[in-house]
């Protein structure tokens, strides 16, 4: 299983979008992928780790939809993952993935946007 991993706004409607991509990703990739935010949004990512392990995953892979290697990916998200990963020892392995913005398709994409508005 994995965790789309979005900040979380104070904005419904963002984390409603965030909730849509992950079903959108789910779709197409053929495996479950399920929202989790870091902060002002339900569930947070301590949440959604019990919940897929509850669920019956074995693997919970977490995947940061964020662009930057800001204080959130370098602090904040390992530290709760390498407690979930603790926490569901020999239930359960719990993997943080690379960030969104680490991927070599982002350059594809904005170069693919930034050229249509030629």
């Amino acid at each position: 299983m994995v965790l789309l991993v979005a900040h979380g706004s104070r904005l419904r409607s963002a984390n409603e979008a965030h909730q849509q991509l992950c079903s959108a990703v789910s779709s197409r990739a053929g495996t479950e992928v399920r929202p989790a935010f870091l902060e002002l949004a339900e569930p947070s990512i301590p949440e959604a780790i019990d919940r897929a392990v509850a669920d019956g995953a074995v693997t919970v892979r977490v995947l940061p939809h964020f662009l930057h290697s800001g204080r959130h990916l370098v602090e904040d998200i390992p530290r709760l993952v390498d407690e979930a990963a603790a926490r569901h020892a020999g239930r359960a392995v719990v993997v943080l993935e690379g960030h969104t913005g680490a991927h070599d398709s982002m350059i594809e994409l904005l170069s693919d946007l930034a050229s249509r508005s030629r």
